[in-house]
């Protein structure tokens, strides 16, 4: 790296603050904290509160079920004892034609007088066999004699076999005036001797019971609900929540928006019963683990107080020292010379910097004291090739006035020979410039291999293969000409026969390859690397092989690295060097 960019380096690093950047870091660290806590609390408080409401309506659905069946269990067993009264069972097996009014009467009697110590039963329907019907109502019914003639509503009770069935409104064979819902307990009566079916019982029970249960335990947020839909008691406007999936015995749970606020709506069907219970709950800061928070809050604040010390420590202990350093390096910058520092940094790997930065200087002084020695070589051996060559401006004008003199003569291939050797040395002189396109660097080999077919006849044959991509590719000047002057006079002349140098030049992975072979007398592998790992001007006293050498030192200087060249050779058969040209030579680069 050349010191003049180190300037260029701090300038661009120079916007970013290594001291704003950590503030700036444990600010962002610290609000995300804050940010995490909140979330944190946030979910944790609304988790905690859901749950302890999910728990709550848990518990109160629970209780409530319990005491649903308990209540449905008593009036059950109360069917049982009506079942089993003797007037009852009197009015059951008489024959048809015995069945009196005062009978009738007599099994009345005989279930109000059950009933009398129960509330709740609004009325009990016995049936016989042959549908004679034994009732007691403490409101008005309507029936409905069509269904009641029916079998499809009795089979239902009938496959209970004595089991009690409960049902909602009496499977629809009678009802209410008022239109009122109850909740029907139906069995099959058979007859305790013979087993054989007597008849049916159905009791229904008034939902007062439920609505009397509600205002007992003081639970006004409870909506109960037959499994079709019916309203039976409690909170009415809740009744709207109802969906199957409260038909599982399973306790279902989901949130609802009510009077623009998020409640939490349970439910679950009462055991194997036609009931479901309903319950809207608003969250609240019950189950708030206020404890956890606390110690959350205190986390915090210890979190925030360790980032401001460390911010202080790190301003101490590192900003402030780079500081230090930066401060040494830019008043050596501006002393115009290249020499190490001296700064009292408080840790070794601050020490490590400062002794990274002195290398630095020592290898920065290396470079320089390399890079003037190869300054020298270069201007050395583009010395070296200018002297090979004979390029005075005057001989140029000279060689364009003996051609036209050769022209008024009639020597027309003289003339060409001429207006060949006045191209070359156009080309050759290229105005001064280094670097010329790869397009007359080819016209020079061109015009020079020209010259010396004229010189060697038949015994020599120039092939090109180059690519269009590679013809505006910049190259040093001169680095195929030599190549092609040792491929002649130390390759095909010495082999004594007709010899072809071939061209190629191609782009890969956006390196120019420049491939010179010729069908000479070939080097040996020792030779070969002499050639290609010297880095010394020892050839430069052998002629030979000073052509070669310097177009390769010359491409290793234009390229910045060794690896440049490739030689491949066979004796007596051939000789083929390859050019690598890194794309940094292109002008677009």
């Amino acid at each position: 790296m050349k010191f003049g960019n180190w300037g260029l380096i701090k300038k661009n690093r120079s916007g970013v603050s290594l001291s704003l950047s950590l503030k700036k870091l444990i600010f962002e660290v610290v609000l995300v904290a804050i940010a995490a806590f909140i979330i944190s609390m946030t979910i944790i408080t609304e988790r905690e509160r859901r749950d302890y409401g999910v728990r709550d309506s848990d518990n109160v659905l629970k209780t409530l079920s319990s005491n649903i069946s308990s209540d449905i269990e008593k009036y059950t067993s109360l069917s049982r004892l009506i079942m089993i009264e003797s007037r009852v069972i009197d009015f059951l097996r008489a024959e048809v034609s015995a069945v009196s009014m005062g009978m009738i009467n007599d099994a009345r009697y005989g279930i109000m007088d059950i009933l009398n110590s129960t509330e709740g039963v609004d009325s009990v329907m016995v049936i016989r066999e042959d549908l004679i019907i034994v009732a007691t109502n403490r409101f008005t019914y309507n029936y409905n004699t069509d269904l009641m003639n029916s079998e499809d509503w009795r089979r239902e009770i009938y496959e209970g076999n004595g089991r009690a069935v409960v049902s909602l409104n009496s499977y629809g064979i009678a009802e209410k005036a008022d239109g009122r819902p109850m909740v029907s307990i139906g069995r099959a009566i058979n007859d305790i001797d013979t087993q054989k079916r007597t008849g049916l019982l159905m009791m229904n029970i008034s939902t007062s019971v439920f609505e009397n249960m509600l205002t007992r335990l003081g639970y006004n947020n409870i909506c109960i609900m037959g499994t079709d839909g019916t309203f039976l008691a409690g909170n009415r406007e809740y009744e709207n929540y109802f969906g199957d999936e409260f038909l599982s015995e399973k306790i279902r749970h989901r949130n609802i928006r009510l009077g623009g606020k998020d409640v939490l709506l349970s439910g679950c069907r009462v055991n194997d019963l036609p009931i479901v219970i309903l319950r809207v709950s608003p969250y609240g800061t019950a189950g708030i683990p206020f404890r956890m928070l606390y110690i959350l809050l205190f986390l915090l604040v210890v979190f925030t107080l360790m980032a401001v010390f460390v911010a202080i420590f790190i301003r101490q202990n590192i900003t402030d020292p780079i500081f230090e350093l930066s401060g040494a390096m830019e008043r050596n910058k501006r002393s115009g010379e290249l020499k190490k520092i001296d700064v009292e940094v408080p840790y070794s790997e601050l020490n490590m910097l400062e002794g990274d930065y002195n290398s630095m200087i020592d290898h920065v002084n290396e470079l320089f004291d390399e890079l003037v020695e190869k300054e020298k070589t270069l201007q050395k051996a583009e010395m070296r090739v200018l002297q090979e060559q004979i390029k005075p401006h005057f001989l140029y004008n000279s060689i364009e006035t003996i051609g036209f003199m050769a022209l008024d003569a009639g020597a027309d291939k003289v003339h060409d020979a001429l207006e060949t050797l006045g191209s070359f040395y156009r080309n050759f002189l290229s105005k001064g410039d280094r670097e010329i396109p790869l397009s007359r660097e080819i016209c020079i080999v061109k015009d020079y291999l020209s010259l010396q077919k004229l010189r060697y006849g038949d015994i020599l044959e120039d092939e090109y293969d180059i690519n269009e991509d590679t013809l505006n590719f910049v190259v040093p000047k001169l680095i195929l000409q030599p190549m092609v002057e040792n491929c002649i006079y130390h390759g095909i002349r010495l082999k004594g026969e007709k010899g072809t140098i071939k061209i190629s030049a191609h782009l890969e992975d956006g390196e120019l390859h420049l491939i010179v072979r010729d069908t000479g007398v070939g080097m040996d592998a020792e030779l070969i690397e002499k050639i290609v790992t010297s880095r010394s001007n020892t050839y430069e006293q052998n002629s030979s092989s000073f052509g070669l050498w310097g177009t390769i030192e010359r491409i290793r200087y234009y390229a910045g690295r060794e690896d440049v060249v490739r030689i491949s050779s066979e004796i007596g058969e051939f000789t083929e060097v390859e050019f690598i040209i890194p794309d940094m030579m292109h002008p677009g680069a």
